[in-house]
């Protein structure tokens, strides 16, 4: 299975540390759900389905909270080498 799948797995190992940690870090999707998940989990069950959803919810909001706050840490050191994998996309963003 993962020798039929090993171009596209590889592709993350292609890039520095950094950017790896910077990709591996802020994937917001995988971010939300091991936030949602750790929340509903130390609850146990919930009483309603609302109860849950609420927790769910407030889980959301504290995500997003989270990201408006946080910064990329060594982004002096990253800016040069995502210029340099990602030129294309790059210009777009810094002209």
């Amino acid at each position: 299975m993962l020798a039929n799948h090993w171009t596209e797995l590889s592709t993350f190992y292609k890039y520095p540390e950094a950017i790896k940690k910077l990709i591996y870090t802020t994937n917001p999707i995988e971010s939300l759900n091991s936030t949602i998940k750790r929340k509903t989990k130390s609850k146990g069950s919930f009483s309603t389905v609302d109860s849950e959803f609420k927790v769910m919810y407030l889980s959301t909001q504290e995500v997003q909270n989270k990201w408006k706050r946080s910064r990329v840490r060594s982004s002096s050191e990253i800016y040069p080498q995502l210029c340099i994998f990602f030129s294309e996309i790059m210009e777009k963003y810094t002209k």
